[in-house]
């Protein structure tokens, strides 16, 4: 069983580099690249809703639930 981060597909669809979208969001771009990496042991719901309102999308699209 895993979370899964979608990050990067959703990143690709709206053409918008890890480095940009971690200055819009206003975190360090180590930070994005351990989500995007799947390495994060947990994320902040104001995090999560800066990026989700950055990229234009739900939770569900960047996070996945796998058995």
């Amino acid at each position: 069983m895993a979370i899964i981060i979608n990050i990067d597909v959703i990143l690709a669809k709206r053409k918008m580099s890890v480095t940009e979208l971690a200055g819009k969001v206003g975190i360090k771009m180590a930070n994005i690249s351990i989500l995007k990496n799947g390495k994060a042991k947990a994320i902040r719901l104001s995090t999560l809703e800066m990026i989700c309102r950055v990229l234009e999308c739900q939770p569900g699209d960047i996070l996945e639930y796998k058995n």
